[in-house]
């Protein structure tokens, strides 16, 4: 059963939600974004953020106190390929690093449509070879993000694999943005209950700008259409009322045609990258722990 404070939340977004519509010039989504995190997402104060070059790509360490320096991750944060930014997924990245006891790398990726696919995966990838360089190697490193960052994430494991073959030691997805066809059917059947994206067609028409000339069913645009063997072993967590649930699951079911080690944990009453909220909601610290301890696990 969902507490007491989600469901309430729920409702709050559900009603405020359109405040953010996309049809708003897209720098004032990028600063209205920014402001509300700023002024709602507090970070722990048990971590440390230092500004970094990753290869050219802005970032910021997180560094929580107790850190085990053998130990990384790389975030890969959502909004779109088009909004967000390190303000508004610090407070996340910080509790994740909690959870996971790790340092935490957070990167400033180029957004669409001033810079279109690939330009996004080029920033991943050379971040995470700035990793390596600095003497980290990849069975010490988990790489996530959520929506298209989790999609994103999926584009950098798959990128790897073709390439250098040094591959993270696991990846985690939150709410990933895997199917930029929108051929889910949950895109439909969840649009009444979704407090973020439903009742409103334009609420993903960031694909368009990300996508420019490419074919939406590019593997490294739409993961759900990629080759997924001998990926890393892949945690994903989606909420039971999002239009994009069905990326999810289906995601699952072909990393298990894969033989891929996935978990796919299902949130019952949650929205789209829930997990923003957790210093409201206990659902939302829950499910970051549990990404903690999925790290923990396949980087000991």
């Amino acid at each position: 059963m969902t507490s007491l404070r989600s469901r309430i939340l729920h409702r709050t977004l559900k009603r405020v939600a359109g405040n953010l519509a996309l049809n708003l010039p897209l720098q004032i989504q990028r600063t209205r974004m920014d402001e509300l995190a700023r002024r709602g997402i507090r970070i722990p104060k048990e971590v440390t953020v230092r500004t970094v070059q990753a290869s050219g790509v802005h970032a910021e360490w997180i560094e929580p106190a107790g850190m085990d320096p053998n130990r990384t991750i790389l975030y890969l944060h959502g909004g779109g390929y088009c909004i967000c930014s390190l303000d508004t997924h610090r407070g996340l990245a910080a509790r994740l690093a909690l959870a996971a006891r790790a340092q935490l790398l957070i990167i400033d990726y180029r957004l669409a449509p001033e810079h279109p696919f690939p330009a996004a995966l080029e920033d991943a990838l050379a971040a995470y070879h700035w990793l390596l360089s600095q003497g980290i190697p990849e069975r010490q490193i988990a790489v996530g993000g959520d929506s298209a960052g989790g999609g994103l994430t999926l584009a950098t494991a798959i990128s790897l694999r073709e390439g250098t073959k040094a591959l993270p030691a696991a990846l985690f997805l939150l709410s990933p943005w895997t199917d930029l066809t929108f051929s889910g059917e949950s895109i439909h059947t969840k649009r009444e209950v979704d407090p973020i994206f439903g009742g409103d067609g334009n609420r993903l028409g960031f694909a368009p700008a990300y996508l420019g000339i490419n074919d939406p069913t590019n593997p490294l645009i739409s993961p759900l259409f990629a080759d997924l063997h001998e990926l890393p072993p892949t945690l994903i967590q989606v909420g039971s009322d999002e239009i994009l649930l069905d990326d999810s699951v289906r995601l699952e079911e072909k990393l298990k045609a894969a033989q891929i080690s996935t978990r796919l944990v299902v949130w019952q009453g949650m929205w789209h990258v829930f997990q923003v909220f957790a210093p409201y909601v206990p659902e939302a610290q829950q499910a970051i722990f549990q990404v903690g301890d999925f790290i923990c696990e396949h980087i000991p």
